[in-house]
């Protein structure tokens, strides 16, 4: 198995029966500690670096239509609607109607009580149905509810699940209190996939992002996620390289293969090229898939549909051409 570049005897000993760790507070501890720490310096300025690539015309419409299938087109406000969502969701599946080439997003996220609206657009389309849980955004409620919350919505069509970690318990050092947490919720999945959102604005450093990202891992999350979108930090790209760094070395200790989801602020098409360059050159072409790969967002997806109406046609489509979500 190879040994992670700085880790301590300890965590690499710890490693070795990776399904043990999640028996013990101590074993937790240690091998999260025990993990090399981030140059900030160095994850700041190699995301910086990447996001500097160009890439040719050719490359871009298929980074662009790529973009689109890794979109989870994402509504979560207090004032949704199932008008508002079934609109949502027949943009998803056909998201520029003037052009029957363009591929569908890659999912659907919702609230619970929108799930059932969504699955009656979606069903067999093979877009997926996301719903958060767990007392999304806060993860301040008890398990029981949140184990509710997830079970519901998986009844009610969702095939993935985002939930989100409790903060306050990882920044007070109750890892196995978020492990078990994580290990539950993703029984109660069955079948759907979980997405762990770290909500990486709230953690302050990047080895708090490192841990977090290989606790969620070993707990048996699908997909590990920056952030809900609702505090003023969300995904940055030294962050997502952070946990991109984090699944290629799982899957070398594992041999297990994790997604990455970036949340909250990728809003234009050259981010999220920026994003794609930064995922084939840290893991690989691996996860260039959108089973592999997604955005959380809203705006993005008209802004990648008017740079490929460019691209296709020569005439930019301004932005009331699509619409608002």
């Amino acid at each position: 198995m190879r040994r992670l570049p700085g880790m301590t005897a300890t965590a690499t000993s710890a490693r070795s029966d990776l399904s043990e760790l999640g028996r013990s507070e101590t074993a937790l501890r240690t091998f999260l500690h025990g993990l090399p720490g981030v140059d900030q310096v160095g994850a700041e300025q190699r995301a910086a670096q990447l996001g500097t690539r160009s890439i040719k015309t050719t490359a871009k419409a298929q980074a662009i239509d790529l973009a689109i299938r890794m979109v989870d087109l994402t509504t979560l406000e207090g004032a949704d609607t199932p008008g508002k969502v079934r609109a949502l969701a027949a943009k998803a599946l056909r998201p520029d109607p003037a052009d029957p080439s363009c591929p569908h997003v890659g999912a659907v996220c919702v609230y619970p009580a929108m799930v059932p609206h969504v699955a009656e657009v979606l069903r067999g389309s093979g877009v997926h149905l996301a719903s958060v849980a767990t007392a999304f955004p806060s993860g301040q409620a008890p398990l029981e509810v949140k184990l509710a919350d997830t079970r519901a919505a998986v009844e009610a069509g969702a095939d993935e699940i985002d939930m989100v970690i409790n903060r306050g318990a990882f920044l007070a050092g109750r890892y196995k209190e978020v492990y078990d947490e994580i290990v539950a919720t993703k029984e109660a999945c069955g079948d759907a996939h979980l997405k762990v959102i770290l909500e990486t604005g709230e953690l302050a450093t990047y080895d708090n992002v490192r841990r977090a990202s290989w606790l969620a891992m070993l707990a048996g999350g699908d997909f590990i996620k920056t952030s809900t979108g609702k505090v003023p930090v969300a995904a940055t790209p030294p962050v997502t390289l952070v946990m991109l760094e984090a699944v290629r070395d799982f899957r070398a200790a594992t041999g297990r293969q994790v997604g990455v989801k970036p949340a909250g602020g990728i809003r234009t098409t050259k981010d999220a090229i920026k994003y794609l360059v930064m995922v084939n050159e840290t893991v690989g072409p691996d996860w260039l898939d959108p089973d592999w790969f997604r955005f959380g967002a809203s705006s993005l997806l008209n802004d990648l549909l008017m740079q490929r109406t460019k691209l296709t046609t020569g005439v930019y489509a301004g932005p009331d051409y699509f619409t608002l979500d």
